[in-house]
């Protein structure tokens, strides 16, 4: 079995047609990158198919559907970078010499309850019912006793500085074991920061999964960082801060005004995103939103073009014929989305030009004002 310089904590359909399929990209273009160890941490032996599928030399296949540029996309990938899957617990000791060794970079993408405490993390010794930072944590000791050398952690959870927030969920748990660990995860232990962004749509069996032509890795720079492979859908950003108002401010903004337009319509026979995308009433109504009240406060930052590359693209995404995003998901929180998306869009646009006019934005805030506005 050859090394795995990577290894990934979590099988989701979120990861084979993104990071995954980046690495595999990059190996047939010659890359010196990957091969990917995939470890399922969850203890849910159901998954036993996919990952046998994950690990199959032919590959698995992610199907790339939707509008990219103005033209139908609708092609077939075969990813290849994953050449070993493991499962916790029956496979602890090879996955802990993975990680002891051969690792360079820890990659994850759990579910949101993988983070929350348990009970099981005031052990010191591994159980399955750990959350994810503790089973994180027990396996970085196995590398801090056997001095280990530095290593990368990448989170690819949609958490604001994901990587610090593990990396300080990591800490306070590393105080139940020998000190000096807590020093070594200071120090020999890069937690990056990064945002991922793709609509990966439906899962295939037993593995592989639907996705869009769109696909985001912004990942914050920093000294030492290490890069799991060079592709146009990676980007190394000096600061998170630019790439999440983009996302923030016109994909989210824009979800959340049409799901406030279409929540105003008595009983509307319209579902999906992409059903208000081609309706008169509100397609054009949200392209005019973008260039009246929404670009102007990026050219206020002196951000004119990259918005409206970015609202191009977003139109592209919501009228993707093959996603069916229903706007009854979208409208869950809307209140707390109304003041996240578009009250704090108002006060960061007026921070920059005081004098901007956005009526349709200002109609839908109304009272649910940002707590900083």
């Amino acid at each position: 079995m050859s090394k795995s310089p990577i290894i990934q904590f979590g099988t989701s359909r979120f990861l084979q047609a993104h990071a995954d399929l980046f690495v595999s990209e990059a190996i047939a273009a010659g890359q010196d990158a990957g091969p990917i160890t995939v470890v399922q941490s969850s203890g849910d032996a159901s998954r036993a198919r996919r990952l046998q599928a994950l690990a199959n030399p032919s590959g698995y296949e992610v199907r790339i559907k939707g509008i990219e540029n103005g033209t139908l996309v609708d092609k077939c990938e075969t990813a290849t970078s994953i050449r070993r899957a493991l499962s916790l617990p029956e496979d602890l000791e090879e996955v802990a010499g993975i990680v002891s060794g051969e690792a360079k970079i820890i990659l994850s993408n759990t579910a949101d309850a993988g983070y929350q405490p348990r009970e099981a993390d005031q052990s010191t010794s591994f159980s399955i019912e750990m959350s994810y930072p503790a089973k994180l944590a027990w396996f970085l000791f196995q590398r801090f006793t056997k001095g280990g050398e530095p290593i990368q952690v990448m989170p690819a959870e949609l958490i604001p500085e994901n990587g610090k927030v593990l990396r300080d969920l990591v800490l306070g748990i590393a105080a139940l074991y020998l000190s000096g660990f807590q020093d070594w995860l200071r120090s020999d232990v890069l937690w990056v920061n990064s945002l991922v962004d793709r609509i990966v749509s439906e899962p295939l069996e037993p593995a592989g999964a639907v996705a869009e032509p769109y696909a985001l890795w912004a990942i914050e720079d920093q000294p030492g960082l290490i890069l799991p492979c060079e592709h146009p859908s990676v980007q190394v950003v000096s600061n998170l801060e630019q790439v999440e108002t983009l996302k923030l401010f016109i994909l989210n903004l824009g979800h959340t005004y049409l799901v406030s337009r279409w929540l105003a319509v008595e009983n509307s026979p319209l579902r999906f995103v992409r059903d208000l995308m081609e309706s008169p009433d509100f397609g054009p109504d949200l392209e005019d939103l973008y260039d009246r009240e929404v670009i102007p406060a990026f050219e206020a930052r002196g951000r004119r073009s990259e918005a409206e590359n970015y609202a191009a693209t977003t139109l592209d995404r919501f009228r993707n014929p093959f996603l069916d995003h229903k706007l009854a998901d979208i409208a869950q929180n809307h209140e707390e989305k109304i003041k996240r998306r578009i009250s704090s869009f108002l006060f960061w646009a007026r921070q920059a030009d005081p004098s901007l006019e956005m009526p349709r934005l200002d109609a839908v805030a109304g009272p649910v004002r940002a707590e900083n506005a």
